[in-house]
């Protein structure tokens, strides 16, 4: 039997958000005296709390609290519109939600930002719930909201499948239980992915559509291609 509650991670895995989000970086670093963020160093900072991106770089806790601010402050007016979403991506979750399947974005992006973008998309309306962290969240809390998901569902661990581009979702999953499969889309790696313990592997919505088409689910380490 096919999944059924679907897990989404947000930036990476349903929506391309660098756009927004670099820009969002390079006004904090700015206003903190930094040169901009090189283009080459923006996928490490997709996907793990913002905290710990800035701390990486600057000295001391002050720098970051004021970093997380002015990036914040600059996200919220600007940054959060700047994304688009992956090919293939509306077509996935309409199928999905068609034969029934429960779906929630589980997402490192604060929730306040993650629920505007969600509710904004025309394909938002697949969602049942979407899981964000508060904003003097630290770490990655992927395995704590999987596992709030998990109840607010009352779906068995083995029922459900977390889809995302980032050693964290995949982390998360196995914590709870839960079948991890990496997204290659996104801005992770497919080494990242598989170190991570990831159980399957896909290259594209096309591709994780064809599998939920076929009434198969992933459980194995695979790598599919549309």
């Amino acid at each position: 039997m096919p999944p059924s509650l679907w897990l989404f991670d947000l930036d990476g895995t349903l929506i391309d958000s660098a756009p927004g989000i670099h820009a969002s970086i390079d006004h904090a670093l700015a206003g903190v005296g930094r040169a901009p963020l090189a283009d080459a160093r923006l996928p490490d900072w997709i996907g793990p709390p913002l905290r710990e991106s800035f701390a990486r770089l600057l000295p001391g806790a002050a720098a970051v609290e004021t970093a997380v601010a002015l990036y914040r402050e600059h996200y919220a007016a600007h940054g959060w519109t700047g994304h688009r979403v992956y090919p293939g991506i509306p077509e996935l979750l309409q199928q999905l939600a068609g034969r029934g399947a429960r779906l929630a974005v589980v997402t490192s992006k604060i929730e306040r930002y993650a629920r505007r973008i969600v509710h904004a998309a025309p394909w938002g309306q697949n969602f049942s719930a979407v899981y964000g962290v508060s904003e003097t969240s630290p770490h990655s809390e992927k395995a704590a909201q999987i596992a709030q998901a998990l109840r607010d569902f009352a779906v068995p661990a083995m029922d459900a499948v977390m889809l995302g581009d980032r050693h964290y979702d995949i982390e998360g999953a196995r914590a709870c239980g839960v079948r991890a499969v990496g997204a290659l889309w996104g801005y992770g790696t497919r080494a990242e992915l598989m170190r991570a313990g990831a159980d399957a592997l896909v290259e594209s919505p096309a591709a994780l559509a064809q599998w939920a088409s076929s009434g198969s689910s992933p459980a194995a380490r695979e790598d599919s291609r549309a």
